[in-house]
């Protein structure tokens, strides 16, 4: 298995992991980003992904089944250690790997120590540009990705495969190496043959934290232990900036040309590139890929600024840590095969010509230069670059993000259609007979509805929450000389100012961030037709100024544009608020009042009409019939009595929602007082004349029943407080409104969410 893993499921394709990656060694592929391991160096960039999708391998288990084995266990620490496990001393730190079961516990830099002399014979030989190999990482770059430069590359180990070679000639090869660091390319490291035999396992410092805290050891805690092994002495500076060169007895000037040395990705690859170019021939050059040096690895601890930790390094060189070093280290000479040769693992993709590029970039809708963005949304630099990348296979051509946004716009406008067109369909299937009720109130609505339908006067329908209104607009529709026109509905309270501003009258290019191209707006969109605008008590000033604009002369000017558009379209608009207490306020306009204000409907609310409640639920229960597919055959009397005692705060939508829940819960076919919520129950019990002081069921029950009539009363009458409004309701309630929805839920209280599409919610025609 490889040393990093991505979770499929966990990947958003936000290409973050494309953008960090050096080499793009990333593929995007089938809805998420996979590592091409082949390309890979072992850098750690993708860990960082927002989601967790990219995760480093456990190799605890393997290392608990190294401690189990019987053999001896060598903790190798990395010259890093001390400015990640700084709460307590290197020695407390040795105990609790010994708590843990390894044999012995060495330093890292002692391997730095052992190759010096190496790499000082191989430069003294050399003529020719020489690249220091302790870093995995750089070694991979150019195996990888730069195999002109394989002849530079110093033939000594790495202080790690140094330090695996020492141990097991003085232990035996049925010793165990693992080796604790904040590198993640170690890891990738031992995945050669030839590494893997000296060295077992590699964690990070993070792995053995975890380690300890599952074993309960608290290193801080214990006893100091000695270091095993050869004390490094000045190999302790390894892992600090300009420390290797200190370590391998490099002498330097940094005004000299002859010996590079640079730290960092954006360092190594610019000095990598100007070796494989010939611009720069120095005689020595040392890399890390990490910023920071091996102090700052992917393991490494983020709690601490970079200073800080250097501080700690220092510090801990200067210091004597006990040592106990045994006699067969002591006469122990240091291993004779520190060699290592390399290899081109480099994959040779496809080239792409230039009319391959020109093909896919006019794919992604970029026909000139101008439309090359090069925005990196992708993860790529340049737009040429990702369409290089879709030829090699590397990439997926949906990841330009303008080019999905324009795309998105398209499909808006062909969903918009499709849209428009099932909306008559269903308008003609529900015809005037959904309008449900036998009730004086409800006769009263519908002759209204005939009289101002085929008119083009404006419409203001007042009701609370649930009574009606959407159906109320689209039977005013259906009855006009537009009905073959476009019905579009928009709720104005799910967008914001500038955003419902956009939606109704449109936007120019450019008017804001994220207007990448030219949109109708939602009047444009309704011309010939009606627009419903629910909650129209909810806009701000400025778009009443803006909509009394449009209903004086009949004209859109979209956001940031200049030029205006004539359109035709009849207003129809809805609000559960007091407009005329809102002119008194100040909160809406009196002059765009009077122009609403032309024909009012005034919708009952259920409670005022107990006489259709029989004939409603009935019809409801006919369309959970239908939903569910399942056999109902009725409503009991009981139940029925109890729904016309009931306050009903969230009007038609929530007996909607309560008979679909009662049918759910049937069992027989009949929906019966017991499948209602308790409130009814308590309803039809105070009707029945049920004594207070009769126990029918335990203390456990009467408990729940008496605690859950206070919770569903105090609901009702924060939202009998808030007109309806659950955002309102629930900051009255103090109560989050997610939390206030589920409250609603679990006692029946059915009341709109204001989250429907521009379009309409779906509910069928009931008043």
């Amino acid at each position: 298995m490889q040393p990093i893993i991505t979770y499929k499921e966990r990947c958003r394709t936000c290409y973050s992991c494309v953008r960090t990656c050096p080499v793009k060694a990333i593929k995007v592929d089938g809805g998420y980003a996979e590592i091409i391991y082949e390309r890979c160096i072992g850098c750690g960039n993708c860990l960082n992904c927002p989601q967790k999708a990219k995760v480093v391998v456990d190799r605890m288990v393997k290392t608990q089944e190294l401690l189990a084995s019987g053999d001896p266990v060598v903790a190798v620490l990395g010259c890093s250690f001390p400015a990640f496990f700084h709460s307590y001393t290197p020695g407390q730190l040795v105990a609790g790997l010994k708590s843990l079961g390894f044999h012995e516990v060495h330093e890292g830099a002692h391997g730095a120590r052992m190759i010096a002399p190496h790499y000082a014979a191989e430069i003294a030989k050399t003529d020719h540009t020489l690249i220091s190999t302790h870093c995995p990482a750089v070694v991979d770059l150019i195996e990888r990705h730069y195999p002109k430069l394989l002849p530079n590359l110093m033939p000594v180990v790495s202080p790690m495969l140094a330090m695996g070679r020492f141990i097991k000639e003085a232990l035996g090869p049925q010793a165990k190496v693992v080796y604790l660091s904040t590198c993640i390319a170690a890891k990738f490291e031992i995945q050669s043959p030839d590494v893997a035999n000296y060295v077992d396992a590699v964690l990070t410092y993070g792995e053995i934290e975890l380690f300890f805290r599952r074993r309960g050891i608290s290193p801080a805690n214990l006893t100091e232990a000695a270091f095993d092994g050869i004390d490094p002495g000045q190999g302790r500076m390894f892992t600090l900036s300009g420390g290797p060169l200190r370590a391998l007895d490099i002498a330097t000037d940094f005004l000299d040309t002859e010996t590079v040395a640079a730290e960092g990705e954006s360092h190594s690859l610019e000095i990598v590139r100007d070796l494989a170019a010939g611009r720069i021939k120095p005689r020595y050059v040392d890399l890390r890929f990490c910023d920071g040096g091996c102090v700052d690895g992917p393991g490494k601890n983020r709690d601490l600024t970079n200073f800080y930790k250097r501080n700690l390094i220092i510090r801990y060189t200067n210091s004597t840590p006990p040592y106990r070093t045994a006699a067969h280290y002591r006469t122990a000479k240091p291993p004779v095969l520190l060699s290592q040769s390399f290899q081109d693992k480099s994959i040779k993709l496809p080239a792409p010509k230039p009319e391959d590029v020109r093909r896919i970039l006019h794919a992604t809708a970029k026909f000139s230069q101008g439309d090359e963005l090069n925005c990196r949304a992708c993860g790529y630099a340049t737009c040429r670059e990702h369409a290089v990348a879709v030829f090699q296979g590397l990439a997926d051509i949906g990841m330009c993000l303008p080019y999905n946004l324009r795309k998105m716009e398209e499909d808006r406008g062909i969903l918009l259609q499709k849209y428009e067109l099932m909306s008559r369909e269903l308008d003609k299937q529900l015809g005037e007979d959904m309008i449900i009720g036998d009730d004086r109130e409800n006769a009263t609505v519908v002759e209204l509805i005939r009289h101002v339908g085929p008119t083009p006067t404006t419409v203001l329908i007042r009701g609370e929450t649930g009574t009606g209104k959407e159906l109320t607009a689209r039977a005013i529709h259906r009855l006009s000389t537009r009905a073959d026109k476009p019905l579009v509905t928009v709720n104005c309270t799910t967008l914001t100012d500038s955003l419902l501003e956009s939606e109704l009258f449109g936007h120019k290019k450019g008017a804001f961030t994220g207007a990448i191209a030219d949109r109708k707006g939602l009047f444009e969109a309704a011309d010939g037709g009606t627009i419903f605008l629910d909650e129209i008590g909810d806009i701000t000033p400025k778009l009443q100024a803006e909509l009394l604009r449009l209903l004086d002369q009949g004209e859109v000017r979209p956001v940031g544009g200049t030029s205006v558009k004539k359109v035709d379209v009849r207003l129809i608009a809805a609000t559960n608020k007091d407009l005329e207490q809102g002119v008194r306020d100040g909160w809406f306009r009196e002059d765009l009042y009077y122009r609403l204000n032309v024909f009012s409907i005034d919708l009952p609310p259920l409670r005022e009409r107990t006489e259709s409640i029989p004939i409603l639920s009935r019809h409801f229960l006919e369309k959970a019939r239908k939903k569910l597919n399942k056999r109902l055959t009725g409503i009991e009397e009981r139940a029925v009595t109890a729904m016309r005692n009931y306050r009903w705060p969230g009007n038609i939508r929530e007996m909607q929602n309560i008979i679909e829940r009662a049918a759910v819960l049937s069992q027989d076919g009949v929906v019966r007082l017991e499948n209602l919520p308790s409130i009814f129950r308590e309803i039809f019990d105070d009707r029945a004349g049920v004594l207070p002081g009769v126990r029918r069921t335990s203390f456990k029950a009467e408990r729940e029943t008496h605690v859950g009539r206070l919770e569903r009363n105090l609901i009702l009458r924060y939202l009998e407080e808030a007109g309806g409004n659950v955002s309102k309701a629930s900051r009255l309630a103090d109560v989050p409104r997610r939390t206030f929805y589920r409250l609603l839920e679990k006692n029946g209280i059915a009341v709109q969410r204001k989250l429907e599409h521009a379009f309409g919610d779906g509910t069928e025609g009931t008043l």
